[in-house]
């Protein structure tokens, strides 16, 4: 296991101070709006006070909308059921799944595509690796295209390996703030603060430096199996 990082981001502010930080997005962005449309949870939490070698609930990944003018972006469709992932998306944004035109998949791991297939007329995307290793399991009906660098003129698409050495995060502006889906590149609040990764790591030292690139980008952090938070450390 990886030690706290020396850089402590993340760590809560005093109460009553004033912030020293400063955004680090930029105000024109063609992102328009994103929300969070499931938020995630890991089978087994450490910081819990369980077991990692023993799973104790279901584990669903957090998944999130992205929307500019010209698109709408879900980002690791979390739900296997059609009628889950449609009640969801209507509660949350007011959308049908076919209005979904755009998907990402972060990495290859089950629980963060799992509602791919509900979005067919979508096109579907993933970085390179990403994409070889999906379509490999002949599971797709379709083809996972693969993208590097940019998406939709929009998004920067961002490596980040350690949770899988093919991971990648999206990093966006909105609102005058640089948001990262970091999908399991950050599993929780808690591994963040701590520079922790998640027990199926395949690099913990890697996932470490990972967390630390993702901190010099973000003011939001969207991890992979919880709910958004702020990066609150940018210095002035």
């Amino acid at each position: 296991m990886i030690a706290a990082s020396r850089k402590a981001l993340g760590a809560e502010p005093t109460a009553g101070a004033v912030p020293s930080f400063r955004w680090k997005g930029k105000k024109n962005s063609r992102v328009k709006r994103w929300d969070l449309i499931t938020i995630g949870n890991l089978s087994r939490n450490r910081y819990w006070g369980e077991s990692d070698s023993q799973g104790v609930r279901s584990a669903i990944c957090t998944c999130t909308l992205i929307q500019g003018g010209m698109f709408r972006l879900i980002v690791d469709p979390s739900l296997a059921k059609a009628e889950q992932m449609t009640a969801e998306l209507d509660r949350r944004a007011g959308l049908k799944l076919r209005d979904i035109d755009t998907v990402f998949v972060t990495h290859e791991h089950g629980d963060h595509w799992v509602g791919l297939t509900h979005f067919s007329d979508a096109k579907w995307f993933a970085a390179p690796n990403v994409a070889a290793a999906l379509n490999k399991t002949n599971k797709l009906p379709k083809l996972i295209e693969a993208v590097a660098g940019r998406l939709l003129d929009a998004i920067d698409i961002v490596p980040t390996p350690g949770h899988t050495l093919s991971h990648h995060s999206l990093r966006f502006d909105c609102e005058g703030m640089s948001v990262i889906v970091a999908g399991d590149a950050v599993a929780t609040r808690e591994f963040w603060r701590e520079r922790q990764a998640y027990y199926s790591c395949m690099d913990f030292e890697l996932s470490a430096r990972s967390m630390d690139q993702i901190g010099d980008l973000a003011d939001i952090v969207v991890p992979g199996h919880d709910n958004y938070f702020l990066n609150q450390t940018n210095p002035l």
